[in-house]
């Protein structure tokens, strides 16, 4: 039994082989409706070789017969005309087309060749480009509809995916595609970076203008060109771009291309990655014999390959298709007259399998690479892009550098495979942005010897932020205008005009974050704190004098004292010259008193100077009247003494004075010191506005209170007596504008320091930061009050730039680190152009010596006065003029006059009565000192 089960096999298998190869043997007709572009050469001349070959290749076993339909790209009528027609005359031959190959790329052609095609189920082949969803008619194709109407991307729609390949691995922040008419990217402006951080625009070539189309996109500060084109218009761009010197650091780019020969360009000095499809070894040779011996030369190469490969497939699988009856028997067609758009008769295509069998085909050497098939907008043709950066100098080519290869993929993690893994970063562009900034220490400094020709906070802040978010900056002084300000017409100035019209990528500095900025730009999270508007004034010193005792009492009250100082010596020696009881009228009365002196002028003067000191007057006059004098000198001498001590204390301590302006309420309500900021300034703008709001808000108030429609309450709720909005900010505009406002800061830090006293001169109200450091680098300004309509700080970009999240997320991680307190904590605190004053309240309470030194002066004036005195007596004692000396000395023998004679023959004889103390004082010293005869 089981023998004989094994020979039925065995004679089955037998008849089975031998049926098929009768199958085989037959020679299948194959009817094809070609559709082409309009003077789309390169699939028109394909096509006719893919059925030359069939034809001659005697092992296929075909006879393909194709009738030619002409689709228009911009005129869906004209391209259904032309294909019901074709269509027609194929049915009314008896030759219904098995099979319909479609070339046409894109537009109204495509779309009416599938519409065509489902509306009247005819199995098609279709090279249109499109992903999955961009064929409009096919989209809701059924599974059975999906079996016959396959599409197949050309290898044109799967090179613009490398683009996003390079993009998402290069981490390219912005890009500009280019493509000529051998691209079609009509249906890639949103899909192809879709989802990727990066500012792209996807525009055709302009061959009447590509100078202006450059430059346009160079202001939309793109930096990353792809051109996907031919080499002629690659050529044509690269001459335009080496002529706006677009070739440097900053730029990169790179061609995209269908032709596998060199790139050619007249540029002076550029590097371009050039990338064009990779010829395997496998199917060299198979390409080479098409093209010698069915003159298979299309351009480009590849595309020509592609259309043949398509169109011989697809006429393999359909004969496999006849060949093994697949195909449905009895097929029915309809012309296009009879399809009715309402009830939809289309004939059904139940037992056709195009898509499998064309994935099926075997026999025949491909030309070009192996078809990958999964679904419409999904199946394409595999083949390999080889990377080359490519050098050209003077026009002709320098250097080249195989960087690697990518095979064509619809994947978007697909990855190219590197020659060398940093290879291609070497040819990247740098990212370079364009910061625009203002001089403002210490945020900004401008130093020539530092690497960018700036340092200060800002710049130690972007560097961090550069090297977090791998860019390199360029930075630009605005100055003109600021960090910019909106005037009448809404029309903006500095930096900000600058972002708006995308000369700037990144506004950096103090720049403060205002409403109406954040209208036209975009401002990042805040770098710094909250600063205001503040009071700039000069240091009031407390004035100091040498001679500042004399300074104690007025100019009348020494004269006074003066005065009275020498009536009262007066006074004194007229009453002891006078009076019988004083000493030198009454000696024998005060015979017996220890203390005894004569107040003659010179005692007198002396008396009343000492006893205003604590040495005290010494002997006091013995006569009454003498010593009620004295007393009265007394009793005014301590009174002086007193009210000059209290009074010294206050004036040589130092005062701590009170500057009399202490905010902008004290400032606007005086009127000796003239206040402005600077013009066109933050703080003018400030000004300007609440005096505007004011005005609009009395003119509301007005309207209330004059509105004849208000009724006797409402009336009388409105009849107060003041207005109850203040007019401050419009009366202090006022006087901004009288004291006139500066242009710069430096004239504004010279105009206060004009002003004479803390009572008069000039305020100075402007920037808190700038205020602030100032007041840390110079020893004669302060600032004054407290900081009002305070902002914070932060970078600012163009509106809507993807740059701003990216700052943003840079700026949190150096907070988060604490970087940003670093900053401030040296820039601040440990300045080096910071200036160590002696501030008031760092002062002692004790006497200075600016105040007291005039007291050191009169103690030198007096020992010098002491020692010329002690000169002149020294002097005058020795050269006086000596009279006539009488020896009264008892024993003396001789005596001698003038003349020589001796006077003194006897012994002088005494009295004999008892002398007194001071009687015997004074003869003691007679007859030391002999009395002079004159």
């Amino acid at each position: 039994m089981t023998s004989l089960i094994y020979e039925l096999s065995l004679v089955l298998i037998v008849f089975s082989a031998i049926s098929i190869k009768e199958v085989q043997s037959q020679i299948q007709t194959i009817n094809v409706l070609h559709v082409n572009e309009d003077n789309y050469r390169v699939a028109e001349s394909s096509v006719k070789v893919a059925t030359l070959y069939a034809n001659r290749k005697e092992d296929l076993k075909m006879n393909v017969k194709v009738e030619t339909a002409t689709g228009y790209r911009t005129d869906s009528n004209k391209t259904l005309e032309s294909l019901c027609k074709t269509y027609g005359t194929m049915l009314a031959n008896k030759a219904p087309p098995h099979l319909l190959l479609d070339t046409t790329r894109t537009g109204f052609a495509s779309e009416t060749v599938k519409s065509f095609a489902l509306a009247l189920g005819i199995p098609t082949i279709s090279g249109s480009f499109g992903q999955e969803g961009d064929l409009r008619q096919w989209r809701t194709l059924t599974p059975e509809q999906q079996h016959y109407l396959v599409q197949i991307m050309p290898p044109a729609d799967l090179i613009p995916e490398l683009i996003r390949t390079i993009v998402l691995q290069q981490n390219i922040s912005n890009a500009a595609i280019l493509f000529d008419d051998t691209f079609v990217m009509d249906h890639k402006y949103k899909s192809l970076l879709q989802n990727i951080a990066t500012r792209h625009v996807v525009t055709p070539v302009n061959p009447a203008d590509v100078k202006t189309q450059l430059i346009k996109l160079r202001e939309l500060d793109i930096m990353n060109f792809f051109i996907l084109g031919g080499l002629d218009t690659a050529k044509m761009i690269l001459d335009t771009a080496d002529n706006l010197d677009y070739f440097s650091r900053k730029f990169a780019w790179h061609i995209l291309t269908q032709e596998n020969e060199d790139v050619k360009c007249n540029c002076r000095n550029a590097t371009i990655v050039y990338i064009k499809p990779l010829l395997v070894d496998p199917y060299r040779n198979r390409l080479n014999t098409l093209r010698t011996s069915y003159q298979l030369d299309g351009k480009p190469q590849i595309l020509a390959a592609f259309y043949f490969d398509l169109a011989l497939r697809s006429y393999m699988a359909v004969r496999s298709m006849l060949g093994f009856n697949q195909w449905q028997q009895n097929m029915s067609y309809i012309t296009c007259d009879a399809y009715d758009m309402v009830k939809k008769n289309t004939p059904p295509r139940n037992q056709i399998l195009l898509k499998k069998s064309f994935s099926e085909v075997t026999g025949e050497e491909l030309a070009y690479g192996p078809f990958r098939m999964v679904s419409n907008g999904k199946s394409y043709m595999q083949f390999d892009m080889e990377l080359t950066a490519v050098g050209v100098r003077d026009g002709s080519p320098d250097k080249s550098v195989k960087l690697g290869k990518w095979k064509a993929s619809l994947d978007p993690n697909s990855a190219i495979e590197y020659a060398d893994s940093q290879s291609l970063q070497n040819y990247r562009a740098d990212v370079i942005y364009r910061v625009y900034t203002v001089v403002q220490p210490p945020f900004i400094y401008q130093n020539s010897s530092f690497p960018r020709g700036f340092n200060g906070y800002c710049i130690d802040l972007m560097d961090h932020i550069a090297k977090f978010l791998q860019f390199d900056y360029e930075i630009r002084v605005q100055t003109e205008g600021g960090f910019g300000q909106m005037d009448d017409n809404g029309n903006w100035n500095g930096i900000v005009k600058e972002l708006i019209d995308k000369r700037a990528d990144i506004a950096l500095g103090a720049m403060a974050v205002m409403a109406e900025r954040e209208s036209v730009i975009d401002f990042t999270v805040p770098y710094y704190d909250l600063v205001g508007i503040t009071i700039l004034m000069k240091l009031p010193k407390p004035s100091t004098s040498l001679f500042k005792f004399l300074t104690v009492l007025e100019h009348e009250v020494w004269i006074c004292i003066l005065s009275a100082y020498f009536l009262t010596s007066l006074l004194l020696w007229i009453f002891d010259r006078w009076s019988p009881y004083s000493f030198q009228n009454n000696r024998e009365k005060y015979r017996d008193d220890e203390e005894k002196r004569e107040f003659h002028i010179k005692e007198c003067l002396w008396f009343c100077m000492t006893s205003l000191t604590p040495q005290g007057g010494g002997e006091a006059p013995k006569n009454l009247s003498g010593r009620l004098v004295a007393a009265t000198w007394w009793l005014f001498g301590f009174i002086i003494i007193a009210s000059y001590t209290a009074n010294l204390a206050a004036f040589l301590t130092v005062s701590r004075l009170d500057v009399p302006v202490e905010s902008l309420d004290d400032l606007s309500k005086q009127y000796k010191i003239q206040y402005s900021p600077l013009n066109n300034s933050e703080a003018a703008t400030y000004f300007k506005r609440m005096a505007n709001i004011e005005k609009r808000f009395y003119e509301i108030w007005k309207d209330m209170s004059l509105n004849d429609s208000l009724s006797d309450l409402e009336r009388a709720q409105l009849a107060v007596w003041d207005y109850p909005v203040s007019d401050r900010y419009t009366k202090m505009w006022q006087t901004m504008r009288d004291s006139g406002l500066l242009n710069t800061l430096e004239e504004a830090v010279a105009k206060v320091r004009t002003s004479r006293t803390q009572n008069e001169g000039y305020a100075f109200i402007g920037d808190a930061s700038d205020i602030k450091y100032l007041e840390l680098t110079t020893c004669d300004l302060q600032k004054v009050g407290e900081e009002f309509s305070r902002k914070p700080y932060a970078l600012a970009v163009q509106q809507g730039s993807p740059l701003k999240d990216q700052l943003n997320s840079a700026i949190l991680n150096l907070l988060n680190m604490r970087q940003l307190e670093r900053f401030k904590e040296f820039w601040w605190h440990e300045n080096p152009f910071r200036v160590k004053c002696e501030k008031q309240e760092d002062q002692s309470d004790g006497i200075s010596i600016q105040n007291i030194g005039g007291v050191f002066i009169v103690i030198f004036v007096g020992i010098c006065l002491a020692c010329g005195t002690l000169g002149f007596e020294y002097w005058y004692y020795k050269h006086r003029k000596v009279g006539n000396v009488i020896d009264i000395t008892a024993g003396s023998k001789d005596a001698y006059d003038m003349n020589g004679e001796n006077i003194n023959k006897e012994p002088v004889k005494m009295p004999q009565k008892d002398l007194s103390d001071s009687d015997a004082q004074r003869f003691k010293t007679l007859s030391v000192y002999p009395r002079a005869r004159f």
